[in-house]
């Protein structure tokens, strides 16, 4: 056995008695031993020797009046300790960095902070577009992508006070009525949530396309956003091309490291749950 061999060699009673613990994690409910055993693919008798030291370490419980199981109180401690842990700062760098070099486009991710939609990381591809987007950048939440992603998503007091500067601003400038913008806006923000994402059309900056598609945590909850970026001439912004599809799943995906739909068993998570999303 070679050494590297060696050093990967678990414990196989540890890696069988997860089977357990994830069924009651899956089933959200408490389960008779039987049920266990079946959605384990396991004896009961050898089901029930796991479960037993599992209910002295605190992993799992059993209710003395039904004989049924679930997750005990140490259960508990170890996912309230690991979502302390979650950062979706922290954690997106390899999902920003893996869907650069899929799509060979610049990326950033933007957080919401008290003035809005807030880049914190970019990266660029270095083919001198001038995308003009750098870390601390606040983009405006009714004329870019990413300000769209969290208008449709996001429930905040600060949020509709942003909107509703913005659009009366807008107002002054272009003389077109703050009702006619909020219904265009919300005509915007509706696709956003059907679609799952959003995308600009050159809207921000003259020449630049991106898609933005958001990030979720536990929740639900939008907590940041993936855009995407490119030149009009190379970036396609087709609602089912190659960089739509790349920045939804990059942001889906990092919404589950996050742990957004953590135990849902299949259907693709394209929006947050309706609490979360906000009328403008």
């Amino acid at each position: 056995m070679t050494k590297v061999s060696r050093e990967r060699q678990g414990i196989q009673s540890i890696e069988v008695g997860y089977r357990l613990l994830h069924c009651l994690a899956l089933a959200r409910r408490p389960m008779m031993l039987r049920d266990i055993a079946t959605a384990a693919d396991m004896p009961a008798a050898k089901a029930h020797r796991y479960l037993v030291s599992f209910m002295r370490t605190g992993l799992v419980e059993q209710d003395p009046a039904s004989g049924r199981y679930d997750l005990g109180g140490f259960a508990l401690e170890l996912g309230l300790s690991m979502l302390g842990r979650l950062d979706p700062i922290r954690f997106a760098a390899p999902y920003l960095e893996a869907l650069s070099e899929k799509i060979h486009q610049s990326v950033a991710l933007a957080v919401w902070g008290n003035r809005g939609a807030t880049i914190v990381r970019i990266i660029e591809t270095g083919d001198h577009i001038a995308i003009n987007l750098r870390a601390g950048n606040v983009l405006p939440t009714t004329k870019s992508a990413t300000g769209h992603l969290f208008a449709a998503y996001l429930r905040s007091a600060s949020l509709r006070q942003i909107v509703q500067d913005e659009l009366h601003e807008t107002a002054t400038e272009t003389k077109v009525a703050v009702t006619t913008l909020r219904r265009q806006l919300e005509q915007t923000l509706t696709e956003i949530r059907k679609r799952g994402f959003a995308r600009a059309v050159g809207a921000l900056t003259a020449g630049i396309n991106g898609f933005s598609a958001p990030v979720f945590d536990h929740t639900g909850t939008i907590v940041a956003a993936i855009t995407s970026l490119g030149s009009t001439g190379e970036f396609n912004v087709e609602w089912d091309s190659m960089y739509a599809k790349a920045t939804k799943d990059a942001a889906l995906a990092l919404s589950r490291r996050l742990g957004y739909g953590a135990l849902a068993e299949g259907g693709e998570a394209t929006g947050a749950p309706a609490r979360n999303r906000t009328k403008t």
